[in-house]
């Protein structure tokens, strides 16, 4: 290795933790999704295939690229998340007969029984959340303006 490699970090503050918007982030998604879990957890499912339901409850069905696009999911994650979910009975998939390549996802009976079951996740959530509604909303809306920046 040539001394420039080892530049002490104080020349480099680009490169700090610190520095970076991507850290404080990646670990708050992190701290607020495991708190999903143990919420989650008594009902079977965890907490990608609750923002699945979620978007699913809104329609009651959505095509599988919908969803995608929809929850920032590639094919490889979604698909055997929904298999899963079809599983535990949750779901329905089934092919279009215009276009065998479309799949649609629709909620079963034990899905929308589900939606009630849960119904009281986001209040749980949010009491762990040390933060006013003001604060949260604007920090809503920020995240919504970088991810509508970002794609």
């Amino acid at each position: 290795m040539t001394e420039e490699n080892h530049v002490p970090a104080e020349d480099m503050p680009q490169l700090h933790l610190d520095s970076q918007l991507c850290f404080p982030l990646y670990a708050a998604a992190r701290k607020v999704v495991n708190h999903y879990t143990p919420c989650l957890k008594p009902f079977g499912i965890t907490y990608t295939q609750y923002i699945v339901l979620l978007a699913l409850w809104e329609s009651g069905s959505a095509t599988v690229g919908d969803l995608c696009r929809r929850l920032y999911l590639d094919n490889g994650t979604m698909t055997p998340l929904l298999k899963k979910m079809e599983e535990a009975g949750f779901i329905s998939r089934s092919r279009s007969k215009q276009d065998e390549r479309v799949v649609t996802v629709t909620v079963t009976e034990a899905g929308w029984d589900l939606r009630q079951a849960v119904k009281d996740v986001p209040f749980q959530i949010g009491s762990c959340i040390p933060m006013s509604q003001e604060e949260a909303f604007t920090l809503y809306q920020l995240l919504r303006k970088l991810i509508e920046t970002l794609n």
